[in-house]
């Protein structure tokens, strides 16, 4: 039996990095747990200082199936290369003929470029373009293939 996992990353502005990966990875806001009309319902059940209601930010998958991410605030900026990325499969993966892929990926890095990424580098393999390494507008890696 598998486990259900979800994907944190820390950040300096959770809401603003949340709202871009929603648009990368098509996800939406995640709802409140059930019985609570809103999160802010939520943290003052729970007793969450009012201060600390925007330091993080929740997304989750509208079909279910992915895992979710939480956006956390921390006070330090981060400074080396992320030992872990996520792969956004935007032109269908590896698996999709390059001739179909490719296209899809330089669409989907113009998308994300105007959502604030900036391309870190394209990657060949085989003598064409395979991929491209970007960062989110907080500096995360990540890869578009």
């Amino acid at each position: 039996m598998s486990t259900r996992w979800s994907l944190t990353i820390d950040c300096a502005h959770p809401a603003e990095l949340a709202s871009f990966w929603a648009s990368a990875l098509g996800y939406v806001r995640k709802p409140p747990p059930p019985g609570f009309g809103s999160w802010e319902e939520w943290f003052a059940h729970h007793g969450v200082p009012e201060d600390e209601w925007d330091d993080g930010a929740y997304l989750s998958d509208p079909d279910g199936l992915g895992p979710s991410l939480s956006f956390m605030k921390v006070p330090e900026p981060k400074t080396v290369k992320n030992r872990l990325h996520l792969d956004v499969q935007a032109g269908g993966g590896r698996e999709t003929p390059w001739e179909v892929r490719w296209p899809r990926v330089v669409a989907a890095v113009e998308r994300l470029t105007a959502a604030g990424a900036t391309v870190v580098r394209e990657e060949p393999a085989g003598g064409r373009p395979d991929h491209v390494l970007m960062a989110d507008p907080e500096g995360h890696e990540f890869c578009v293939l």
